[in-house]
C-alpha cells in the first residue's frame, strides 16, 4: 500500500524565507518545523509558518513535484502561495 504524500512551503513571514519539503505525515512534519524540533534549514531561519501545501497520492508524487519546485524561480513560488493563500495565513491550525 502506497502512502500519500504532501509538498509544502514553510516561511518565516510574509515573503520571507521559503522552504519547500515533502513528507507523508504533514501534520507531524508541520509541528516539528514550528517547534524546532529539526535541525537545519527552517531552524536556522526560522520558517514556522505553513504558507501552501498540495496533497498526492503517493509519497514518489509528492517527491516529484517537490524536486521541480525546488528548480522553480522564487516570483514562481511566491504565485504558487498566493493562489491558494494569499493573505499568507498560517495553514496549520487547519489540519489540525
Amino acid at each position: 500500500m502506497n502512502k500519500r504524500g504532501f509538498v509544502y512551503i514553510m516561511a518565516s513571514k510574509r515573503n520571507g524565507t521559503l522552504y519547500i519539503g515533502v513528507t507523508s505525515d504533514l501534520v507531524k512534519r508541520v509541528w516539528e518545523h514550528r517547534n524546532g524540533r529539526i535541525e537545519g534549514f527552517t531552524k536556522k531561519y526560522g520558517c514556522k509558518i505553513l504558507v501552501w501545501y498540495q496533497v498526492f497520492e503517493t509519497i514518489e508524487a509528492a517527491r516529484g513535484r517537490e524536486l521541480q519546485m525546488k528548480e522553480w524561480r522564487r516570483n514562481w513560488k511566491l504565485r504558487e502561495i498566493e493562489a491558494m493563500n494569499s493573505d499568507w495565513n498560517d495553514l496549520y491550525p487547519s489540519l489540525i
